[in-house]
C-alpha cells in the first residue's frame, strides 16, 4: 500500500524525506483545518457563492501516510465503495471522496467508517429513498453552484439496487458533469464466483417479499437462457429457494454467496433443491446473493414435428396467434413458420376446391 501511495505522488504536497507512522499521524493532525463557528454566527462554515468549500482540507492516508488530495472540477461523481472489506477500496475513489464538496450517502454511520478509516473529513448528507424527493433539488443546486457532489451507496456500486437514478438523469438533463469510478459490486463478485456461465447474465435486484408477486417474478425469469444473478435477505432466503425450486426446477445449478468479502464468507454450490433443504427453517444473516444457472436449452425440435404443431394449431387458433404459439415451443423464426402456415392455408383451400362437389 505504501508503493501504491507514492505512485500518486503528484496529489501530495512536498515534504521531507521518509518519517515514522507517529511523525505521519502527527503531520496530519498538524495541516490546517477551517475554524469551527457556532451555526449563527455570521461566515459559518458553509460552501461560498461558487459551492466549494474553499477553507477544507482534502487528504486522506493510507498506511498511515497523509496525501495531500486535489480539488474536483465541479459535477457528480457515482463512487463504488466496498461491499464489505474497506481495504477494497480504489485509489482514485478516495482521491474524489477527499476531494469532493460533499458526499451523499445512505447512511452516515455506514459511510462515516469507511471515512474514518482513510481520515477523509469530507462532510456527509443524506440521499436514499426515503428523502430524495427533497434531496435532490438541494443537491441539483449545489450542482448549479459550482460544487462536486460524490454519491455513494452503503456498499458496492450505487444506483445497483440503491437509490440514484432520478439525481443522476436530472444532472444531466441540467447539463452537469456526471461521471463513475467503478469499483466493488456483489452482483459481479457473486457471479465470478459462483462457477456458473458468465457469457449471459441477468440481474433481477430483490425478488418482491409477498409470496404471489414473488412467484410471477419468478416465472418470468424462468425462460431467460441467461445465468440469474438475484439480492435476497436473510429473513426470506428459505421462502425465496422454495418460490425458486417451484418455478425453476430443483435440479438447477446454483450458488448462495453471503457475507462476500468478509471475515464469515460463506458460499455454498448445488442444486436449487439442496440450497433449500440447506436452508429450510434457517434465518441467514448479512448480505445474499443468489446465483441461479441459466434455463437448459430446448431439444430441438425437427420439421415433420414442427409442421405438425403448426397444422394442429392451426385448426384451433389464428394465423397470428398459431405463428406465436408455435415459433415459442420450437425457437423457429416467425417469419418461416409464417410462410409454412400461409403455404398450408393455401394447401386446404386447394384441396377443398377441388374435392368440392360438382
Amino acid at each position: 500500500m505504501i508503493n501504491q501511495a507514492r505512485k500518486i505522488r503528484e496529489f501530495a504536497a512536498p515534504r521531507p524525506g521518509p518519517v515514522t507512522g507517529k511523525e505521519s499521524k502527527a503531520r496530519l493532525a498538524a495541516m490546517p483545518m477551517p475554524a469551527r463557528r457556532h451555526p449563527n454566527q455570521a461566515g459559518q462554515d458553509q460552501p461560498d457563492q461558487t459551492g466549494r468549500d474553499e477553507g477544507r482540507v482534502r487528504s486522506f492516508t493510507i498506511a498511515d501516510e497523509p496525501i495531500q488530495g486535489a480539488r474536483l472540477a465541479a459535477g457528480l461523481y457515482l463512487v463504488a465503495t466496498p461491499i464489505g472489506n474497506l481495504g477494497d477500496i480504489t485509489l482514485r475513489a478516495l482521491q474524489v471522496l477527499a476531494g469532493a464538496d460533499v458526499i451523499a450517502c445512505e447512511d452516515s454511520r455506514v459511510t462515516r467508517k469507511l471515512l474514518d478509516r482513510y481520515a477523509i473529513a469530507t462532510p456527509l448528507t443524506p440521499y436514499h429513498d426515503h428523502n430524495a424527493a427533497q434531496a435532490r433539488p438541494a443537491l441539483l443546486r449545489r450542482l448549479t453552484e459550482g460544487a462536486a457532489v460524490a454519491l455513494v451507496s452503503d456498499a458496492g456500486t450505487p444506483l445497483i439496487s440503491d437509490p440514484g437514478f432520478k439525481l443522476v438523469r436530472a444532472a444531466q438533463a441540467a447539463g452537469h458533469l456526471v461521471t463513475v469510478l467503478p469499483g466493488a459490486s456483489a452482483v459481479l463478485a457473486a457471479l465470478t464466483v459462483a462457477g456458473l456461465p458468465t457469457d449471459q447474465f441477468f440481474f433481477g435486484g430483490f425478488l418482491p417479499p409477498k409470496p404471489a408477486a414473488r412467484r410471477a417474478r419468478i416465472a418470468e425469469l424462468a425462460p431467460l437462457p441467461a445465468t440469474l444473478v438475484l439480492f435476497e435477505t436473510g429473513p426470506r432466503i428459505a421462502a425465496s429457494l422454495a418460490d425458486l425450486v417451484a418455478g425453476l426446477g430443483g435440479d438447477r445449478e446454483a450458488a448462495l454467496c453471503r457475507e462476500l468479502t468478509k471475515l464469515h464468507e460463506e458460499i455454498k454450490r448445488g442444486d436449487l433443491a439442496s440450497l433449500a433443504t440447506a436452508c429450510a427453517g434457517d434465518e441467514l444473516r448479512g448480505e445474499i446473493v443468489i446465483v441461479v444457472a441459466p434455463a437448459p436449452a430446448a431439444p430441438e425440435i425437427g420439421a415433420a414435428e414442427s409442421e405438425s404443431l403448426l397444422r394442429e394449431a392451426l385448426q384451433r387458433l389464428s394465423l397470428k396467434d398459431a405463428v406465436a404459439e408455435v415459433a415459442q415451443l420450437t425457437g423457429r423464426r416467425r417469419r418461416d413458420i409464417y410462410q409454412s402456415a400461409l403455404a398450408m392455408q393455401k394447401a386446404t383451400k386447394k384441396d377443398a376446391k377441388h374435392g368440392a362437389p360438382r
